[in-house]
């Protein structure tokens, strides 16, 4: 607006002058004067016009960067909040986890201690048998532990006559030290197994095969343990093998000799492992 007052002005001025006689000279300098001031305001007027659009543009990515910058902040906001509560989630795991390890160490100790307990106890009754027994080891009978559990083996020639079911004196004899410390070891179960070689039964009357002659060899050793020795029958469980379970896979005398006996397999009461392990 200050461009074209001035050029109003000038151009009046040169009008007035117009008025007065004037050299060509000196009119041709004023037209030129004149041109060279609307040249330069056209110059201005276009520099406004850009200065306008690029304040207006500035203006614009101003705002934009301002809006970027509230939605990053925005963001920064929100992220140290989600940080602060994973933190949060993470020391509470930390410290359940924690409590569950300490829990967890604690009945792995109990257990070991369960075991330990189990593992002495098994060693001190089969050393208590190898000692009871130890006048008929030359007989057939050995005593050993397997898997936490203590067996007594005795040759079918310790106990019974051959292809027969009935217990000899011998035989007795083990069995009665036997009881002796079974009758003293209360926490005890007993398993009595029946075991043949793979030779098919012939001739023995009631008895039909291997499976009959192990069962009731299994047997006759149970009832003699029970009635005989008062040994607990809520303790004992009688099974028969027959062939199925041999010491030696061989076909030799020996072979088929190891193979004919009866185990009785003697476990530690696991009540209180048992309770450790499904707690």
């Amino acid at each position: 607006m200050k461009i074209k007052s001035l050029l109003f002005v000038v151009i009046a001025a040169a009008a007035l002058q117009s008025c007065v006689v004037m050299s060509p000279k000196k009119y041709k300098a004023l037209v030129a004067q004149r041109d060279s001031l609307s040249t330069r305001t056209n110059d201005l007027e276009a520099e406004r016009s850009r200065l306008q659009s690029d304040t207006a543009r500035l203006h614009r990515e101003m705002a934009d960067l301002q809006k970027s910058y509230n939605e990053l902040n925005g963001n920064l906001t929100a992220a140290n909040k989600n940080i602060d509560a994973l933190n949060n989630k993470y020391d509470s795991k930390v410290s359940q986890l924690s409590g569950d390890l300490q829990k967890r160490e604690a009945r792995l100790k109990e257990v070991e201690d369960a075991l330990r307990k189990r593992d002495e106890a098994t060693n001190a009754l089969r050393d208590k048998l190898q000692k009871a027994l130890l006048g008929f080891q030359q007989s057939g009978l050995s005593v050993d532990i397997r898997n936490g559990k203590v067996y007594v083996s005795l040759a079918d020639k310790l106990l019974f006559p051959s292809g027969s079911i009935v217990i000899d004196e011998k035989g007795k004899q083990a069995l009665k030290q036997l009881a002796i410390v079974l009758n003293k070891e209360t926490e005890i179960n007993i398993a009595v197994e029946g075991h043949t070689d793979n030779k098919k039964v012939i001739n023995l009357g009631q008895i039909k095969d291997n499976w009959d002659l192990s069962v009731l060899r299994a047997t006759s050793v149970t009832r003699y343990l029970t009635e005989t020795e008062k040994v607990s029958p809520e303790r004992l469980t009688a099974t028969g093998k027959s062939q199925y379970q041999p010491i030696d896979p061989g076909t030799a005398p020996e072979a088929l000799a190891k193979n004919r006996r009866i185990e009785i397999v003697l476990s530690p009461k696991l009540d209180e492992l048992y309770n450790l392990i499904t707690k």
